[in-house]
């Protein structure tokens, strides 16, 4: 007896982006009502009617709010929708590869920048998301020290550091200054422009770690 024919799975790459298109529209709509209502306050329900789309997609796509708050997290933290991590970007490997300390701590401070720029409005809502649920709280605690992490190793790879100044102390105060934190206080609410905040940081880097 013959065996019965299994379904053939139909996939295309339109039929993929139109996914991809859709999932990039319900994270836009998510950060729109996080940053608006708050975390806590914005419901499943909220985001599938502001991305106009079914509510059983949103829970397809990301099974939870939390995770929907992590992929948003990712996607503008990469500037893009693509699957590699930090570490594997070209502008970081450039950073770690380059010859001058001072050219690449200016090349880090101009990606900060950008990374700050696009994520700016999620940094007080992953903050008060990690008070509200479990699974927030976790990724908030992963992405401070997945960036301790990668500041050490610019760290690590920027050669001599000032007289005196050991790795673990100049890792925090680099992370430190970095932080979405400092950039909340100087830009968001001090109203510095993102310009002003990138010299500062370069010239504050110098000083602190290379004397």
């Amino acid at each position: 007896m013959a065996e019965p024919v299994k379904p053939r799975r139909y996939d295309s790459p339109r039929r993929r982006a139109q996914a991809e298109a859709t999932r990039r529209e319900i994270l836009e709509a998510a950060e729109r009502l996080f940053v608006r209502d708050g975390y806590a306050a914005t419901t499943m329900a909220a985001i599938a009617r502001e991305a106009g789309v079914a509510l059983k997609t949103v829970y397809v796509a990301f099974e939870t709010k939390s995770g929907v708050l992590r992929a948003l997290w990712n996607l503008r933290l990469r500037g893009d929708q693509a699957d590699v991590p930090i570490q594997d970007r070209a502008w970081y490997r450039e950073v770690l590869a380059h010859p001058d300390p001072e050219s690449a701590l200016r090349l880090g401070a101009h990606e900060a920048r950008l990374v700050k720029e696009r994520a700016g409005g999620l940094f007080g809502v992953l903050r008060s998301a990690a008070d509200a649920d479990p699974d927030s709280a976790a990724l908030w605690d992963r992405i401070n020290r997945e960036f301790h992490a990668n500041q050490r190793t610019v760290i690590e790879a920027l050669g001599p550091l000032r007289p005196g100044l050991e790795i673990e102390r100049a890792t925090d105060i680099m992370w430190t200054l970095n932080h979405p934190d400092v950039w909340q206080l100087l830009v968001g609410r001090r109203g510095w422009t993102p310009d002003e905040w990138e010299e500062w940081f370069v010239a504050t880097l110098r000083a602190q770690l290379l004397g």
